[in-house]
């Protein structure tokens, strides 16, 4: 099992939800609340550090690998720090055909970053991800559970400058 520091914790509010989550779940299949603890996690710390990995491991009393395998897979958690903002851009068919890669590359050129990156400023942090299952409002863009449809250069321009006044 992990070792963990004194300063990641949750809160007691999320480590109450934690607990209820792992309750629904046997003695011994306590790995079966690892999805929604990740999520309580990301939400709490902004991303999944190895620290709050090993956090969530020892909550569940799994090795440390087995969280850094689920988290490693899933495109939803961050193992880096992000922006306050994360702009994850459909780059699957669909939304290519539709311009996803153009819009791709205006929010590179707008920021000055490049896929996996975060803007010096701290807001934006842009990913592409497969298919987000909107294929007939392609490109769409997520920002957490927020789906943005149709996006064009000027879609994007004027949501990036609404989330900037946020």
């Amino acid at each position: 099992m992990a070792e963990v520091t004194e300063d990641i914790k949750f809160n007691d509010d999320r480590l109450k939800e934690a607990k209820r989550y792992i309750s629904h779940y046997p003695e011994g299949k306590q790995k079966s609340a690892i999805l929604p603890i990740m999520h309580l996690a990301q939400d709490q710390w902004g991303w999944l550090s190895s620290g709050v990995m090993d956090y969530i491991a020892s909550l569940l009393t799994l090795e440390s690998i087995e969280v850094y395998e689920v988290a490693s897979f899933y495109t939803m958690f961050h193992l880096q720090k992000t922006g306050k903002y994360v702009m994850e851009v459909c780059h699957t068919g669909p939304c290519v055909l539709m311009g996803a890669e153009d819009t791709i590359e205006h929010i590179e050129n707008k920021l000055g970053i490049k896929v996996g990156e975060t803007s010096v400023d701290g807001l934006f942090s842009l990913k592409t991800v497969e298919c987000l299952a909107a294929c007939g409002f392609a490109p769409v863009i997520q920002i957490k559970e927020t789906y943005y449809e149709n996006m064009n250069v000027e879609n994007v321009d004027k949501l990036m400058d609404e989330l900037a006044k946020n």
